[in-house]
C-alpha cells in the first residue's frame, strides 16, 4: 500500500502549462505586452481618441503609445481615422471576441430562446454570466420599442445592482458569496441601489425563494429588470436570462407575468445545455 504522505518529487505538469504556471510575479510578465493590452483595453472603453489624449489618459509617452498603436493596427486590432486623426478598435477585435462566444454552445442555444422571450414580453432579452464580481453580457435581443434597455455583448455590470447578477448570487452558498464579493464595495448607482451587505443577503434570500430577481432601478433610474438563473448538468447556476425595460412598461403589476416568462426561458435554456431543473 502506498504511503499517502509520500509525494511525487517530479509531479507531471498538465500539457500547455510551463513550470511555474502559478507564479504570476513580475518576472513572468511581458511588460511591453502588458502595456499594449492596457492601451487596447483603455481604447475599447472609450473609442475615438487622439494620440495626445490617449497619452495623457494612460500616462504613456506619445512615442511609446504610437509604437503600440501601429503594432496593434498591423494586426487589425485598432484602426486610425486619418481625417479625424483619432484611433478606434478594429474589426479584428470583434472577430477574436466572437471566437470566445463560440467556445461554448450557451450563446448559440440561447439566441432562439432570447428571441422568443423578447417576442412574448415585448422587452429586451439578455443573457449574462459571472465574471468575478461582475456580470458579463454575452447576448441580447432588443425589443422593437423606441425606448429600450441596451447591454451590448461584452458589457460588464456589478452583480449587486444587476438582475442577472443577483439571480446568480442567490444561488451561491455563503462561502462562495463571500469570496465573490470580497474586497468589493456595494457602489451606489441610484437611490435604489442596495449598498448594505445585510440588505443584499435579504434580497438574495427572497430571490432564491421566488425563483427570480428584480433590479428595481438599482443600476439605472427609470429602468427595471427581471432575471432568472440557468443551470447546467451539475445543478450549478452558470448564466442568467433577463428582460429589461423602462419602468413605464416593466412595472410592479406586470412582474408576475414577466417573471413567469423569464423563468420559463431560463428553464428552457437549462434543458438545452444539459441541465435538470425538475427538482427545483
Amino acid at each position: 500500500m502506498s504511503d499517502p504522505q509520500n509525494t511525487n518529487p517530479n509531479p507531471r505538469r498538465a500539457r500547455g502549462r510551463p513550470r511555474g504556471w502559478d507564479d504570476k510575479t513580475e518576472q513572468n510578465t511581458i511588460k511591453s505586452l502588458d502595456r499594449a493590452m492596457e492601451v487596447f483595453e483603455f481604447l475599447s472603453e472609450d473609442q475615438g481618441k487622439a494620440l495626445s489624449t490617449l497619452a495623457a489618459d494612460t500616462g504613456q509617452s506619445p512615442a511609446t503609445l504610437y509604437r503600440i498603436l501601429t503594432t496593434l493596427e498591423g494586426r487589425g486590432l485598432v484602426e486610425f481615422d486619418a481625417e479625424s486623426q483619432v484611433w478606434y478598435i478594429g474589426a479584428r477585435a470583434f472577430v477574436i471576441g466572437a471566437r470566445f462566444l463560440r467556445r461554448t454552445s450557451l450563446v448559440e442555444r440561447a439566441r432562439p430562446i432570447l428571441r422568443k422571450l423578447m417576442e412574448r414580453t415585448g422587452e429586451t432579452a439578455n443573457l449574462g454570466i459571472q465574471k468575478g464580481a461582475d456580470v458579463l453580457f454575452l447576448s441580447q435581443v432588443e425589443t422593437h420599442a423606441s425606448i429600450r434597455a441596451f447591454f451590448p455583448p461584452g458589457t460588464l455590470s456589478p452583480m449587486h445592482s444587476s438582475g442577472i447578477g443577483k439571480a446568480l448570487l442567490a444561488e451561491m452558498d455563503d462561502g462562495r458569496l463571500a469570496r465573490t464579493l470580497q474586497g468589493r464595495t456595494l457602489e451606489p448607482f441610484t437611490p435604489h441601489t442596495i449598498t448594505s451587505f445585510d440588505a443584499l443577503r435579504a434580497d438574495l434570500a427572497e430571490t432564491r425563494a421566488r425563483g427570480y430577481s428584480i433590479d428595481g432601478e438599482e443600476r439605472n433610474l427609470g429602468m427595471r429588470c427581471i432575471a432568472a438563473p440557468v443551470f447546467d448538468m451539475t445543478q450549478e447556476a452558470v448564466a442568467g436570462i433577463s428582460v429589461s425595460g423602462p419602468t413605464s412598461r416593466v412595472d410592479v403589476p406586470s412582474t408576475a407575468e414577466l417573471s413567469t416568462a423569464v423563468k420559463h426561458a431560463a428553464r428552457e435554456l437549462s434543458f438545452a445545455v444539459g441541465g435538470d431543473v425538475t427538482a427545483r
